[in-house]
């Protein structure tokens, strides 16, 4: 996964609390191999009727090269699900900005490039004003933690750690490997003052 530290695209409001991973895809589409993509299951029965047509008025539907999405709290709540940051990502959204997140959601966004930007309910209002009925184009840096729209600067969060995986493009385990010398360290020390909790060899 490469890392990267800004983005420019195409914004888009979804003005919806409580997306949940079951929402964002349907579990019948999991036994899909993630190499056929599943960016065309993101969000599946919320955009799309009983026969599969697109309903036109939806906002993913009407701006298909959106890459930033706004969207109410508690996003991506419910099962641990990985496969709805799969459909995200595959779909070519960057980043989801929303007031509150579901954790094990937010851990795996992460891990896949993806970035859950924490804001204030205060500029969620404001979001939704800017973007009604449209898309925007809008320019986001990780370092500085600020989102750019229509001449407008929105401050978001993100956890210091999921930043500076996100920037290197790191998972969880190149994170440890950072600390691969202290915990060799910590190793060999406890080796000598414990030698009894490794087991011996036979």
């Amino acid at each position: 996964m490469s890392g990267w530290t800004k983005h420019s695209g195409q914004a888009v409001a979804l003005p919806l609390h409580n997306i949940d991973t079951d929402q964002l895809i349907p579990s019948r589409f999991m036994s899909t191999p993630r190499s056929e993509g599943y960016g065309g299951f993101l969000l599946h029965d919320l955009r799309r009727d009983e026969s599969g047509d697109e309903h036109p008025h939806f906002p993913l539907n009407r701006h298909k090269d959106t890459s930033i999405v706004v969207a109410g709290r508690n996003f991506g709540s419910g099962s641990s699900r990985e496969a709805a940051v799969y459909a995200l990502v595959d779909a070519g959204i960057r980043a989801v900005f929303a007031p509150s997140f579901g954790d094990i959601f937010a851990g795996n966004a992460v891990n896949n490039g993806l970035l859950p930007a924490r804001i204030s309910e205060e500029d969620f209002d404001v979001l939704l004003r800017v973007l009604e009925d449209s898309s925007r184009p809008a320019h986001l840096c990780l370092e500085a933690g600020h989102l750019n729209i229509d001449d407008r600067t929105i401050e978001f969060h993100i956890d210091p750690g999921w930043r500076t995986k996100l920037i290197n493009g790191w998972d969880d385990i190149d994170l440890t490997m950072q600390h691969a010398e202290a915990i060799g360290q910590h190793k060999r020390r406890l080796d000598g003052q414990a030698p009894w909790v490794r087991p011996s060899p036979t």
